[in-house]
Order: C-alpha cells, then structure tokens, then sequence
C-alpha cells in the first residue's frame, strides 16, 4: 500500500487497484469561512474520478467540506460509521452521493484484497465519555456517542490505523482493541493538533494566552506520543491539522496553541523511540509502505512567506454571513425564549446542572442571562455583569448569531466555535464541557 497526503486530513490510500480518499477538504474556506488553507492546494477534481471509495470519519467540515464533496465524482460511494444520529448520512446524501453506513468493528471487504474496519472513537465508555463529554443520554439510548471515528485499512499484509480527530482520553480503550485485533500495524496517521477556541478566542491577557498556547500545544502533541507509544507502528504520519485562520480572525492566529507540521514532526522524533519511524509529507507526495520510500523530499514551509500570504489573501477574506442584514435585537430577543427551551431540554436529558451562568451579549446594552440549573433566563444590562461571580460569557457577530439562534439548518454553534467566531470571557476560567455540549441545542428552529 502507498497513502498520498493531500491537505491536513486528507490523504489517498491505495493498494493494487484500489483507491480510498479519506476526508476530503481540498478547497476553500471551511468553519463559515474562518478556516484557510496553507500552503494553498490545487485542487483538480478531475484527478478523483478514478477514487473508488471515499471515506469520512465524521461531520466537521475540515473532514467533510461541502465546497470540495461538490465538485467530485456523485458515483463514488461514500463510506462512513452507522451512527445513530443521521446528520452526517443525510449531509453527505444531500450532495448526491451513495452512503454505505458500515457497523461497529467489522472488517469488510471493499474490492480485491483491500479492507476497512470503521470504529466509533468512545468503543462505548459512558464512565469515560459521559464526565468527558456530558452526553451519557446518547449512550444510554444508542450505546455509544460516536463523535469522531478511527479507521483500519488492510490488505491482509499493511495495516494503516487512521485516528483523525480522536481525542486519547476518549479513544484509548478503541486503541487498545485495534491493537489486540491487528498486532503488527504498519502505518499510523495520527493527528497532532487540538483545534479549539481557546485560549486565542478568551478574555486573557497575552502572556496568559501564550502560556495557556503552550500548555495546550505540549498536551496533545504528548497525546499524539501516546497512541503512537500504545500502537506501536512502523511509521507514523502527523497530519490533520494544518489550518490558517482567515478573515479578521487572522490576528488570533499566534496564540491558537497549534503547532505547525514541521514543529510537531520535530517534537515527535525527539520523544518518540526510533523503533517508529515518522514521516512528512508535502502536498501530492506518496509514502510507499513496503519500499519504505516518498517520492519527494519534504520541503519545510517558509514562515514569514507564510505571513506574507496571511496578509495579502487571508486577511482580507469575508465571512460567509457577513454579506447578510444585520437582525434587530427585537429579532434575536424574540428568538431567546424557544432556544432556551432546547437548551433546558437537552440539560435535564443528561442530568448536568451548574452554578455557572451563561451571558450571551446581543449588544453592549442587552445582555441575555441564561441558568444552568433550570431558573430561565432573563434580559441584563452591562453593568449587572458585576454582580455574578460565576459566568461565561459570549459575543459573536448578530447576523451569525441569527443563524445561530435559528438552528443547525442555519448555523451551528459547535462550528462557530471551532472556527473562532465566538469571544468568550469565563469567570473563574474553568472549563465544563457539558455546558457546551447542552448550549448546542440553543436555538429555536425559527426561519423567518
């Protein structure tokens, strides 16, 4: 087997005659259009049309772009895991393409001698993903959360583990069971970034924020080093994270936490016993598993051309929703009360209550005040902020806000998120992540 890195998490596995794209984001702006691409990719759709299978690990749009799925082949089937939430079946259906859902741990053959086992990244832990993730309801009612997935591609000889987003903490356990099902595995493409909002999107001071980029940075590239220290491959390839955020987000780039490629194949040889060997690759350049060879010497990126293109491109890229009108605060206000509905719905499925209050700024006159333990909500001025000793507080631009509010149709808030558009002051700063699994279900399902 070979695999072709693309951009990011996109790569091109092939053995004999058999080709299998994996996440493609191969053009455009992603996350609303926060997201860019560096060094710029050329994507030909064209070059695809021999792929016959596509495989996606999971709904975000930098593994699921909806800019590139668009321009390629509809008669490439699309493989993905039988998750019991339909989003990303529907998604991916909606562009006209065929969807084979494939079960849970189950090695299938998909042409020649080639085989792919899809497994949800959580392999099922409520004890783990429930603290973690505060979704216990989803895996009471279907077994599992499935939010990311981790794939095996074999030919009965190679064995390539492709971990995409999994976080450790929650995949360990899945780790475990790959590799007790596939002993010696070949390949591993393991990812090396965390892609958040914080510390760049939060209400810190600089030295805060680059102290908390570090932390952030040293924690998941030591993560990375644990799969790879569990797994044990021969060769293991950092990818699936190479992104530049665009538009007026631009500036927040230093203090993201991300290391770039070069940084996190460097930190990884360095930590990692030379018994794994790892691997970078430029775009459209070719790993050979069984010769051992790429077919370009890597060629590290120029930082300050870098910059360069940040300044001139990325800088002055406009956000999808800011060609929109910008709504009323009468318009948003009448949108809070269906929204919190939601919001209280999916608190008391999970049984997660809080302390903390949730202030979502609609203007620097309006605030909206929301409990986290069933109290409602109520409309606050700016200067009644000081008289709550536990809040997050967040602002985002109205008109996505509206879309926010209007529902995932619209907009979602977990992509806002990651794609930065969301500031955020937390007091005291601790994290709750069930707070943010329960405020995705903030909206109203109003479309007018």
């Amino acid at each position: 087997m070979k695999i072709t890195q693309l951009y990011s998490a996109s790569v091109l596995i092939e053995d004999s005659d058999v080709k299998i794209l994996c996440d493609p984001w191969l053009e455009g702006e992603e996350y609303y259009g926060s997201w860019g691409m560096y060094p710029p990719y050329d994507f030909k759709p064209h070059v695809f049309d021999d792929v016959d299978f596509i495989y996606i690990s999971h709904i975000h749009p930098d593994h699921c772009s909806t800019a590139t799925l668009s321009k390629l082949n509809k008669k490439i089937p699309v493989l993905i895991h039988n998750f019991p939430e339909k989003f990303l079946k529907n998604k991916i259906e909606s562009l006209g393409f065929k969807v084979i859902e494939m079960e849970n741990n189950v090695r299938t053959r998909l042409k020649g001698d080639l085989h792919i086992n899809i497994l949800a990244a959580d392999n099922c832990n409520p004890q783990i993903c429930g603290k973690l993730m505060g979704c216990a309801f989803l895996e009471t009612k279907f077994g599992t959360t499935q939010i990311d997935t981790i794939s095996v591609i074999d030919n009965g000889k190679e064995v390539i583990v492709n971990t995409n987003d999994c976080p450790y903490q929650i995949a360990e356990n899945t780790a475990r069971q790959i590799k007790l099902q596939y002993q010696n595995i070949d390949l591993l493409l393991i990812g090396y970034v965390k892609a958040s909002s914080y510390p760049q999107c939060f209400e810190l001071d600089e030295y805060e924020k680059r102290r908390e980029a570090e932390i952030k940075q040293k924690s998941k590239l030591e993560t990375a080093k644990k799969y790879i220290d569990l797994l044990k491959p021969r060769y293991y390839i950092p990818f699936a994270g190479r992104y530049t955020l665009a538009g007026k987000n631009s500036i927040l780039n230093p203090f993201r936490g991300e290391p770039e490629l070069e940084y996190a194949y460097d930190w990884l040889a360095q930590n990692v016993t030379q018994d794994h060997k790892g691997i970078i690759l430029n775009h459209d350049s070719y790993f050979d598993i069984t010769t051992g060879k790429i077919s370009n010497t890597y060629k590290r990126m120029n930082l300050k051309e870098k910059q360069e293109y940040v300044d001139k491109v990325f800088l002055k890229k406009k956000y999808d929703h800011e060609s929109g009108p910008v709504p009323t605060i009468e318009e948003l206000l009448l949108m809070i009360p269906k929204a919190y509905e939601n919001f209280e719905k999916c608190r008391k499925k999970i049984g997660w209550t809080s302390e903390t209050t949730i202030l979502l700024e609609l203007s620097k006159d309006v605030i909206v005040s929301i409990s986290c333990k069933g109290t409602g909500f109520k409309k606050i001025s700016f200067d009644m902020i000081k008289d709550y000793r536990q809040y997050i507080m967040m602002s985002v631009d109205n008109r996505l806000l509206k879309l926010l509010l209007q529902g995932p149709r619209k907009a979602h808030w977990s992509i806002a998120d990651i794609g930065c558009h969301i500031r955020f002051k937390r007091v005291p700063n601790i994290y709750e992540r069930a707070l943010y699994y329960c405020w995705n279900y903030f909206y109203s399902n109003i479309y007018n």
